[in-house]
């Protein structure tokens, strides 16, 4: 089986150096950047499975780098910054990274968010359950990988479409953030609401593009479900 291909992203070349080695001697094929120009080069010459990416980047930085690359690609995205606040976090996030890990990091966390990020990946690109889901003019089709709202074309990232699927899949039950979380994320719910919130807030932005309808309700003080009628 050939290994994952990881891009790390990190104009610091100790710190460059330490996360290759970290994911290398985990079996990884690792190449490293220096600059937000220069990943987005790569990323769209090659195929990576996962980023490792910094945001105080020379060129282009970490924010505008997701931005870019999420107009198109999926891959697992995790920010490794400096930036450890609520706000920075909650701002990646929405841009479309995945994970958020605050510097100075533990190299065993590195490499455990890597592997979780991973396997949800592996899933989400492999073989996929066949069949179609419909909920009004919203279609969800897991062989084509595909979202359309009212006929036109939804780019999700692989997380946004794994928690619509889930959401389509039981369109009258009320999920929690913790369900959510702990179904998609195939992690330990730890009591950070900001995570789904956000990636709730881009599915709905994304969704709203392509229809004004509204797709997925709000249960005030419980969580999310399809809307009863769309």
């Amino acid at each position: 089986m050939d290994p994952f291909h990881v891009l790390v992203v990190e104009d610091d070349p100790d710190i460059n150096r330490l996360l290759c080695k970290i994911a290398g001697d985990a079996g990884y094929d690792c190449r490293p950047a220096f600059s937000g120009s220069e990943a987005l080069l790569l990323a769209e010459k090659y195929c990576y499975d996962l980023i490792l990416l910094d945001l105080m980047l020379p060129g282009l930085s970490g924010e505008e780098f997701i931005a870019k690359l999420r107009a198109g690609k999926t891959m697992p995205i995790i920010v490794l910054s400096a930036k450890a606040g609520t706000e920075a976090r909650v701002n990646v996030l929405k841009l479309g990274a995945d994970d958020f890990i605050p510097k100075p990091f533990e190299n065993a966390e590195v490499l455990a968010r890597m592997e979780a990020q991973l396997r949800r990946y592996k899933r989400f690109s492999g073989t996929p359950a066949s069949g179609v889901l419909q909920w009004g003019d919203l279609a969800l089709d897991r062989e084509a990988v595909q979202v359309t709202a009212g006929g036109i074309e939804v780019t999700l990232t692989a997380r946004e479409f794994e928690i619509l699927a889930l959401l389509m899949e039981h369109p009258k039950k009320v999920f929690t953030r913790e369900q959510i979380y702990e179904q998609v994320w195939g992690e330990e719910f730890m009591g950070d609401d900001n995570t789904v919130n956000v990636h709730i807030s881009n599915l709905r932005a994304k969704l709203g593009k392509a229809s004004e309808k509204e797709y997925i309700k709000t249960v005030w003080g419980i969580g999310f479900k399809m809307m009863e009628e769309v």
